[in-house]
């Protein structure tokens, strides 16, 4: 029986109609919502973001920027969850996504893994590196449903 769905979440267009997909699944099956954004440590390499990127108009450190964007994008199916009455609960973490979705779905007992793709081949996904091709071959123990865009 499924009832805790982790729903990771990278604010595209392809991760937005997964979500939709989870909610919807959720509501159904009277499950909880993990949603889980990940900052990837790759991206820090930087010092700040442009003062035109952020909505404080001033630079700040990178992990700032990424923090908030990835607090944005899980708040969006957040509020998806409340407007369906699907209890919810977010998660931000730092790492390796692939990893780290792993991780998680582990630590949140999460009977589900429902994540977007863009729908690359097995091929381009290894060369060009995929979340859900990742995901998918990293861990069998849970379960995964791929929505592709």
């Amino acid at each position: 029986m499924i009832s805790k769905i982790l729903v990771p979440t990278d604010g595209s267009a392809k991760a937005q109609k997964a979500a939709l997909y989870a909610v919807d699944l959720a509501k159904q099956l009277k499950a909880d919502v993990v949603i889980l954004s990940v900052i990837e440590e790759r991206s820090f390499i930087a010092q700040t973001a442009p003062a035109s990127k952020t909505t404080r108009q001033n630079a700040v450190p990178i992990e700032d920027y990424l923090k908030e964007a990835a607090e944005g994008y899980a708040g969006a199916v957040k509020k998806l969850c409340d407007k369906s009455g699907v209890p919810s609960a977010i998660s931000i973490k730092k790492g390796h996504p692939v990893v780290t979705i792993v991780k998680e779905a582990r630590k949140s007992r999460a009977n589900l893994i429902v994540m977007g793709s863009h729908g690359r081949s097995a091929l381009s996904a290894t060369v060009l590196g995929s979340v859900s091709y990742g995901v998918i071959h990293h861990d069998k123990s849970v379960p995964v449903l791929i929505v592709r865009g």
